[in-house]
């Protein structure tokens, strides 16, 4: 539910929810299936709660989410089987080409819908959105990540021809957008400056960790391995997340500061993993480290809760000093402690509980872990700012008014289209068919 949140001012008007109780929104999503993918299905359940009625397009999971239709608490969500990209660039062909037709296939299985609200990456999901769009649809753009930027911290290919390729997607992206949704005010200030669009058509709706997911309990000492201490990393291991930094500054940690008295725990799985696995092999670490892959989320909880200290190793790079990490916002919940790399938007998330190592410095990262583990106080204050922050302006009730806002705002667009049409201003071809 929105609970005690109003939304007076974000009134859909005569196209709102209150006046058509059974409006349609199609939710399209490449890189995650839901409700994994745990933002998309804090926006089903605000709309939801809205009043309209939610479909979601997604892949099926491998381990989790691999029914082909279901709807789980009022969403009917629609997946299909795809298979990640290997291989290179032909790779990443196959598997935008297969998800695109299955999306489109499914898109004509739920038929005519109101909103569009496409997810990226990739930026090709304005394929499928400009074909509903000619239908009557309105489309919200949820620019998840840059993929400009992605690409560049991810491939380290510099702007050749494939890079000049994804900015031209995100442009007719932006450009068939009806409304775009920004996850922090530096992805806004891009959808303003590069994608050209009107401040009042972009709307900063914030990622938030569920509250009811990450709830302390007590800690278990066991965990730690007959160490005084615990360290944990949780998220995707990509190439561009940073677990090799983590670990070489764990090595630097145990090597240069003469330090044992930690266990560190990597939670999460990607298609770095394998490579980190070995990497910690190979600096010894293997004794004081273990990856759990993926694991429930009471295991999850479990070692959060025990944790002395929490990483973010993500280092800078184009993608990284502009995006907000969830596992920053996830430590805050637990009311961790961090320590990570010094970037815009990690300062932004965490303010006073995180403390900041020079960009890409292993050995100060290292030493930020050291002080830490020596000062327990600074520590429990620091995780309280964490809780604060996350129950205060980065909760989800503020970004749930952004989010109908930037409904409230399409389907407006959407009723002075149908006017125009009506009175012959918009020409002889009808929005609506």
């Amino acid at each position: 539910m929105l609970g005690d949140t109003s939304f007076g001012d974000t009134s859909f008007g005569e196209t709102g929810s209150g006046d058509r109780p059974n409006r349609r929104a199609l939710i399209l999503v490449e890189n995650l299936s839901v409700p994994f993918d745990r933002r998309v299905w804090q926006e089903c359940a605000t709309l939801r709660d809205a009043g309209w009625k939610v479909h979601v397009i997604c892949p099926q999971g491998t381990k989790r989410d691999t029914e082909p239709e279901v709807e789980i608490d009022g969403v009917r969500i629609h997946r299909y089987p795809l298979r990640a990209a290997t291989g290179g660039p032909a790779g990443y062909l196959r598997e935008y080409g297969s998800a695109l037709w299955h999306t489109a296939r499914l898109a004509r299985k739920v038929g005519p819908v109101d909103v569009v609200h496409a997810c990226n990456p990739p930026d090709l999901l304005f394929l499928p959105a400009l074909w509903l769009k000619r239908r009557g649809a309105r489309f919200v753009f949820d620019q998840h990540d840059l993929v400009p930027e992605l690409y560049l911290s991810r491939f380290g290919r510099g702007e050749d021809l494939l890079y000049r390729a994804v900015c031209a997607l995100e442009r007719l992206t932006y450009r068939a957008a009806d409304v775009v949704l920004a996850t922090n005010e530096s992805y806004r200030d891009v959808a303003v400056r590069r994608g050209g669009r009107r401040p009042e058509d972009v709307f900063v709706v914030r990622s938030a960790p569920d509250i009811d997911r990450f709830q302390p309990v007590p800690p278990e000492e066991e965990l730690k391995r007959g160490k005084p201490h615990l360290l944990c990393y949780l998220g995707v291991m990509g190439p561009q997340d940073g677990v090799d930094y983590a670990l070489r500054a764990l090595a630097k940690l145990r090597d240069e500061l003469g330090r044992t008295d930690w266990h560190a725990v990597f939670v999460g799985g990607g298609d770095a993993f394998d490579a980190m696995v070995e990497l910690s092999r190979r600096l010894g670490l293997s004794e004081q480290v273990r990856f759990t892959g993926r694991i429930p989320d009471a295991d999850l909880v479990r070692y959060l809760s025990t944790a002395d200290v929490c990483l973010s190793p993500d280092p800078r790079n184009p993608l990284n000093d502009v995006s907000t990490m969830n596992k920053v916002l996830e430590y805050m919940a637990m009311g961790r402690p961090i320590v990570s790399f010094d970037l815009k938007e990690a300062r932004v998330s965490a303010g006073d509980a995180a403390v900041y190592a020079p960009a890409n410095d292993e050995a100060e990262f290292a030493g930020l872990i050291a002080m830490l583990l020596d000062d327990p106080e600074k520590r429990t204050r620091m995780g309280k700012i964490g809780q604060e922050r996350i129950g205060g302006p980065l909760s989800w009730r503020n970004s749930q008014a952004s989010l109908l806002s930037a409904y409230a705002a399409a389907c407006r667009g959407r009723a002075r289209s149908r006017r125009a049409t009506r009175t012959g201003q918009g020409g002889s071809r009808a929005v609506e068919r």
